[in-house]
């Protein structure tokens, strides 16, 4: 999350450029306007998660498995893989969602493996979730284009 509420003036910055000269000042402060963004956008999607019960990581663990069309489920290192999160992260998360009914895991062929995937109601969850996420971001979208700098 980005923490900071009211960015840096254009003056403030280019007082920072006249003491670092190495520093642009239009590129800072676009990127400072990018964080402060996506910190929002990131507050309104955990409060969506929030409220259905999930997290940013349950929601996405769900996503990357259904993305994969040609497989049905995944292992949990491709997971922890796709979603750039450390092995014992997704192992809790895929805990978590299988108590709570949406995942899976099942034995591969040669039992050393384990596949994870959506059930039926993880399934259902996310036809239920995705037209509100959607919704929620395009609305942020549509807002935040109003008041860029």
């Amino acid at each position: 999350m980005f923490f900071l509420r009211e960015l840096p003036t254009r003056r403030m910055l280019q007082r920072y450029r006249d003491e670092f000269p190495e520093m642009e000042t239009r590129d800072v402060a676009e990127a400072l306007h990018l964080l402060r963004r996506a910190s929002l956008l990131m507050r309104e999607l955990e409060a969506y998660f929030a409220a259905h019960s999930l997290s940013q990581t349950r929601f996405l663990t769900l996503i990357v498995i259904d993305r994969e069309l040609e497989r049905d489920g995944l292992l949990p290192s491709e997971i922890a893989d796709r979603l750039d999160v450390s092995r014992p992260v997704v192992t809790d998360t895929i805990r978590t969602l299988v108590k709570a009914g949406l995942l899976s895991v099942e034995g591969a062929r040669d039992g050393r493996t384990k596949r994870v995937v959506l059930t039926l109601e993880g399934r259902a969850a996310l036809a239920r979730l995705l037209p509100g996420y959607f919704r929620l971001i395009s609305g942020f979208m549509t807002r935040s284009a109003h008041r860029a700098p």
